[in-house]
């Protein structure tokens, strides 16, 4: 296991810094792969003396105050819905569940628009006053969508997801409303409901980064926990997990990645289904290696198609909430009906 867990991680970070590298050359000025590499190293203690500077300040200007910093968040974002898919299909043992199916991301979408769209703030918590009021609408969302799929104290895979529906719709339809009230400009307000990472910077990543950190840890030490729920809840508490306790932990950490993730991002759909799902083809249904890999491939799949939403219409930018629903619908539509065919296992 440990051994699968090095050589997998080794290649998944490999690739994630490539795809940063890469990602950052990408774009209205054409910058020199090399060149990036060469930026990027000036920038770490002890290189700077290695690497001298031999580019146009202006080539350094975009890599490091306009690209860079929507890379790291399109990473961070990806991470967190994806790792938040990954704990929801894990303690519901539903393959279907995802912060988007689930209602959730509308739910978190709508705190964060209240406070956003409205110029409100706690003065207390400061910049982090978003992240909070959209775990808390986020949660009750969630809450909401399990009391609805409630049928004699099981939840029925149908119902979760007709659920998560039917919420989803309308929050959606609450925070468009919220929108006609607005006085900000139609452009930037759709931008933000269909998702993107336009105009955020090295701010909004020191905010998302200890909502990963510390969800991850929490997952992590959840992980043998969730390989027994897949056994079902009362073989796992048979071998000694507290079901209950471990169902409220990873419901809400997964609430909350998502309503950090919707916060900053707006609402892009689809993530948290189909990296779990393509992350556990590749390599097994262990969540000790699940999860790291999740949060990992989850971070590249929304690079990539940031870094699509980008360049495909140059000037234009496609938003990213646009690309992800694109990639994902076709998915979900493909998992809906294995799930019919295997009974909802």
């Amino acid at each position: 296991m440990k051994q699968r867990l090095v050589i997998w991680g080794a290649a998944g970070i490999l690739l994630l810094v490539a795809s940063i590298v890469i990602s950052i050359s990408l774009g209205a000025a054409s910058l020199p792969l090399s060149q990036v590499w060469l930026i990027l190293l000036h920038q770490v203690p002890g290189f700077s003396d290695l690497v001298p500077a031999g580019w146009p300040q202006s080539a350094e200007q975009i890599v490091m105050k306009v690209r860079f910093p929507r890379v790291v968040l399109a990473v961070l974002v990806g991470a967190c819905l994806s790792l938040a898919g990954a704990g929801f299909q894990g303690v519901l043992r539903n393959s279907l569940a995802d912060p988007y199916t689930m209602g959730v991301a509308s739910g978190s979408a709508v705190g964060a628009a209240f406070l956003l769209l409205f110029g409100l703030q706690i003065s207390f918590l400061g910049e982090w006053s978003t992240p909070v009021v959209a775990f808390f609408t986020g949660f009750c969302s969630l809450w909401i969508v399990m009391r609805l799929a409630n049928t004699q104290g099981k939840l029925q895979t149908e119902s979760l997801i007709l659920s998560g529906v039917v919420v989803q719709a309308f929050l959606g339809s609450l925070v468009s409303f919220m929108v006609s009230l607005s006085d900000q400009t139609v452009n930037e307000i759709v931008f933000w409901l269909m998702g993107s990472l336009s105009f955020r910077g090295w701010t909004f990543t020191y905010v998302l980064m200890p909502y990963l950190l510390v969800g991850l840890l929490i997952f992590i030490a959840y992980s043998r926990a969730l390989n027994l729920f897949a056994l079902g809840e009362r073989q796992a508490a048979h071998l000694g997990v507290n079901v209950d306790r471990t169902k409220l932990v990873v419901l809400i950490v997964s609430t909350l990645l998502t309503a950090a993730a919707v916060s900053i991002s707006g609402i892009i759909g689809f993530v948290g289904l189909v990296v779990p799902h393509l992350v556990r083809l590749l390599v097994g249904p262990d969540y000790r290696l699940l999860l790291p890999m999740s949060t990992v491939f989850g971070g590249i799949y929304v690079l990539w198609a940031d870094t699509l939403a980008r360049l495909l219409l140059a000037p234009t930018e496609i938003p990213l909430g646009v690309v992800t629903a694109f990639l994902g619908a076709p998915f979900f539509a493909y998992l809906l009906k294995k799930n019919k065919r295997t009974g909802g296992r």
